[in-house]
């Protein structure tokens, strides 16, 4: 029996996968708990046209991140923090003190989970971020420590 799977069910496929499940499996389990619909012409029609949504969505979700990228790569973020005598920072510098700085500075809105600062902030300097803001786009930003 050909089904189209409407959840992800395991060891089976992902949602929108048409798959081969015996009869048994097909009528008895996936039907009734409306997993899968019966693979027919009408619904065939219904999961292409889904799919071709879904694969439209991620390019242009992806086209959204290069331009969102492109801009990023231009700006550096000033971020004004609190040093001892000796030079060594009060607190830390993360990915969520950036983030608010894009947002006040620059009216970017950016998560922070997103946002990854290479080596250790350990005083006032130019130090390097790398934001991830699609599975296959990445960008890095300069990010500029100063006493304040």
């Amino acid at each position: 029996m050909k089904v189209i799977l409407q959840e992800d069910v395991k060891k089976v496929g992902a949602k929108g996968d048409v798959v081969e499940v015996s009869d048994g499996y097909g009528r008895n389990y996936l039907l009734p708990r409306k997993l899968a619909v019966e693979a027919n012409a009408a619904n065939l029609n219904t999961a292409k046209v889904k799919a071709e949504n879904k694969a439209r969505r991620a390019q242009q979700e992806a086209d959204e991140a290069k331009l969102l990228g492109a801009q990023l790569e231009k700006i550096s973020v000033k971020i004004p923090v609190r040093i001892g005598k000796d030079g060594k920072l009060f607190g830390s510098v993360g990915g969520g003190d950036v983030a608010k700085a894009l947002r006040e500075n620059h009216a970017l809105n950016v998560d922070k989970r997103k946002i990854s600062i290479q080596g250790d902030v350990t005083g006032a300097g130019i130090y390097d971020a790398v934001i991830k803001l699609h599975p296959t786009v990445a960008t890095k930003i300069k990010i500029e420590v100063v006493e304040g």
